[in-house]
């Protein structure tokens, strides 16, 4: 028997039951197809990490408690550490010194929370985040106190424009002076309020969130933060830190996504092998019949795994095509809320899902093939 008989020959035992074929192969496009969108997620995710934080924010940020309370931590360092670092501007390289108040504004409705970031005014909104500019209105200036710079996505959907008020609490608010350009990136869910107006809001006086320090070198940002975390006693980190911390956090979540998916392989797992054992029992004759004719027991035992890999791969590539439209339909919900794409199929992620899908059919194959290759001639045609 010939190579090329083996794929006829596997073609044509699936296509003879197409109903129970078509069911096991969406079986297996569900599945596959959850698990793309899933890992999608952190492969989009990591990409708008690398895009947008890898090139703006500061080259180093000092805190008391650095990531371990998250990316916004609570205003609790004292403001006098600007002073403190200040002092060691000449020996450390440092230009710019911003003390920073961020908070999150949360909500049910996600198209309804949003990110504060008090900074002082007369260092602007460029002192963090480069390139940005005013749709309409202005940007923050010195002497501001009571005001707002929003973001293009916050402005769309908080249904804010210039001159709303936007209440910070039952005791604060704020007016909006100026709409940034979109610009596709995370600062288009800021909103962007003058230092005082934060800590009045938090009630943080004297407080902050975190330090920015811009150097006249960034490549020496490891060293400069070193220096500062051992004289300051606090946490510098620089934005290398950020994106690893980062990073491994999304590995924490890719794993915690696949386990999700791992249930549904294993249902498309277990349907392939009903699939291909059934197939098993009802073609015994023609098993026997193949054997008669010359086939060798590694012969029908291929056959077997081939129809498993073959089932199990159309099932892969379809799952990859459903996942491309779900991964449409999550970028569709993101741009319009946060302005940028949270899932992306990228090359790997491809090869996994299809490489995934080839072991599930070929595990599920070799019971079904065991138990085809060792049926002896006069069983199998003895058999009605």
């Amino acid at each position: 028997m010939q190579r090329r008989d083996l794929w006829t020959l596997a073609r044509r035992g699936l296509t003879r039951r197409p109903v129970r074929t078509l069911l096991t192969t969406l079986g297996i496009v569900v599945a596959v197809a959850s698990m793309v969108i899933f890992l999608s997620l952190g492969e989009g995710i990591r990409k708008v990490f690398n895009d947008e934080l890898g090139g703006i924010g500061p080259d180093i940020q000092v805190s008391l408690s650095g990531f371990t309370q998250g990316f916004a931590p609570q205003p609790n360092l004292p403001q006098s550490t600007v002073g403190d670092i200040q002092k060691l501007s000449a020996e450390l390289g440092i230009v710019q010194v911003t003390p920073v108040v961020m908070s999150v504004r949360g909500s049910l409705d996600p198209s309804q929370s949003a990110v504060l970031y008090g900074l002082p005014p007369e260092q602007g909104i460029g002192a963090i985040f480069s390139n940005v500019g005013a749709a309409q209105g202005r940007l923050l200036q010195a002497g501001d106190q009571s005001v707002a710079v929003v973001g293009a996505k916050a402005s769309q959907n908080l249904k804010l424009s210039l001159g709303s008020t936007l209440r910070l609490n039952r005791r604060s608010a704020v007016k909006v002076v100026g709409i940034l350009k979109q610009s596709g990136g995370l600062n288009d869910s800021f909103i962007f309020l003058p230092l005082s107006a934060m800590q009045a809001a938090e009630g943080a006086q004297n407080r902050v969130s975190m330090v920015a320090v811009k150097l006249e070198d960034p490549k020496q940002a490891r060293r400069v933060a070193d220096a500062l975390s051992a004289k300051l006693n606090l946490e510098a980190q620089t934005q290398g830190d950020f994106l690893s911390f980062a990073d491994r956090a999304l590995k924490i979540s890719d794993a915690v996504r696949f386990g999700i998916s791992l249930i549904a392989l294993i249902v498309g797992g277990l349907a392939v092998a009903n699939t291909v054992m059934m197939g098993v029992f009802e073609r015994t004759r023609e098993f026997g019949t193949l054997r008669a004719i010359g086939a060798r027991p590694g012969f029908v035992r291929e056959l077997v795994l081939t129809e498993s890999l073959l089932l199990s791969l159309v099932g892969g590539v379809g799952g990859v095509l459903l996942g491309l439209v779900g991964i449409w339909g999550v970028n569709l919900y993101t741009q319009q809320l946060a302005g940028f794409d949270a899932a992306a199929l990228t090359p790997r992620l491809t090869l996994l899902a299809i490489f995934i899908s080839l072991l599930l059919g070929l595990v599920a194959g070799l019971l079904p093939a065991r138990s085809a290759s060792r049926l002896s001639i006069n069983e199998a045609l003895g058999r009605v």
